[in-house]
């Protein structure tokens, strides 16, 4: 395997990314496929640290600077210690979350100057961009809203979700060739497919991934 390839899945909470992006790395198993399956915040030890505080409600107001600031944190590390080291053995890294979401939350959810927070997140992750992005799209009332007991980000409130909402799918129709957005109260089956058939088109063969593409974001 030369380079490895690295997917991540993004959209608003309770719209399926970590279920799809379970079935994305069983069936490359069956491929032989080498498969990295993480997320963000905290899949490193410091990373759970860091999504203690920013998740738990006990932690409470937080400036958005300082908000933006540990999950540029979380990122850095983790690709440091999970993602690069992945990639460099040739590996399907599988990504519950990365910069979009930052971008989507800290940004146009908070109302921070967008491009200040880019910065930050291409700074933080010495811009290595997703060969794939899976864009799961569902209205917050539908997804975000449903959910029991919601964690800090997910009580935001439904003008912060919404505008989360639009700024995902503006990043998307921005680099239309890099994302893939599916309605995500399709079937899950039928979601997983339109991913693998996606993910497959980027494979040389079984068992062998391509070339790595330019990883430098924009």
């Amino acid at each position: 395997m030369t380079g490895g390839l690295f997917v991540v899945f993004e959209g608003g909470d309770g719209v399926g990314k970590s279920t799809q992006g379970r079935l994305l790395a069983d069936w490359a198993q069956t491929q032989g496929i080498a498969a990295r399956l993480t997320f963000e915040p905290g899949d490193t030890a410091a990373g759970r640290m860091i999504r203690q505080i920013v998740l738990d409600p006990a932690t409470g107001d937080l400036d958005p600077r300082a908000e933006a600031l540990l999950y540029a944190a979380d990122k850095a590390h983790h690709l440091h210690e999970v993602v690069r080291p992945a990639l460099a053995r040739g590996e399907l890294v599988i990504c519950d979350r990365y910069v979009d979401s930052m971008l989507a939350y800290q940004g146009a959810g908070r109302v921070l100057d967008l491009a200040e927070v880019a910065e930050i997140a291409r700074w933080a992750t010495a811009g290595l961009a997703p060969d794939l992005t899976v864009l799961l799209d569902l209205e917050p009332e539908r997804a975000v809203g449903t959910i029991a007991e919601p964690d800090r980000l997910e009580s935001a409130g439904a003008d912060f979700h919404q505008r989360a909402r639009l700024l995902f799918l503006d990043l998307a129709a921005r680099a239309p060739e890099r994302y893939l957005v599916l309605p995500a109260r399709r079937e899950i089956e039928w979601i997983a497919a339109q991913v693998r058939d996606r993910v497959a088109a980027l494979l040389t063969a079984p068992g062998e991934l391509s070339e790595p593409a330019d990883r430098i974001g924009s």
